[in-house]
């Protein structure tokens, strides 16, 4: 199987709000970000056939990379694009559901995406 390409939604400001995410866990959280880093690699290898407990459909295309530490609940909200591509919209904490509002704004990431995929995504940074 081949692996997935990794992409990040952009902003038009450039602002990539996964990193900024991903880079306060780093500073606050490091076993959480760790954690997060790893199911971002697991889906790099696995894609589409990365399944529960990792990973599940939420509605209308967009998908959670799931991760828990301790009681708290993280999901990286993302969509595939392209034949071999996901993009990984924004970061959560949650505590039961992922509110309607977060996958409404994964949705309307993926329009912008869709319609400019140059302008809305950026390549995942190397570690």
């Amino acid at each position: 199987m081949p692996t997935t390409e990794i992409r990040l939604f952009q902003q038009a400001n450039g602002r990539v709000p996964l990193l900024d995410w991903l880079r306060e866990l780093e500073r606050k959280e490091r076993r959480t970000h760790r954690k997060c880093l790893e199911r971002i690699l697991r889906l790099s290898q696995q894609g589409r056939e990365l399944r529960r407990p990792l990973a599940d459909h939420l509605e209308g295309g967009i998908f959670e990379l799931r991760a828990k530490v301790g009681r708290v609940n993280y999901r990286i909200l993302y969509f595939f694009f392209g034949s071999n591509a996901v993009v990984l919209s924004h970061g959560i904490t949650k505590e039961r559901t992922v509110p309607n509002e977060e996958i409404e704004l994964a949705k309307s990431h993926r329009a912008l995406v869709e319609n400019n995929p140059d302008k809305y995504t950026a390549t995942w940074p190397e570690v």
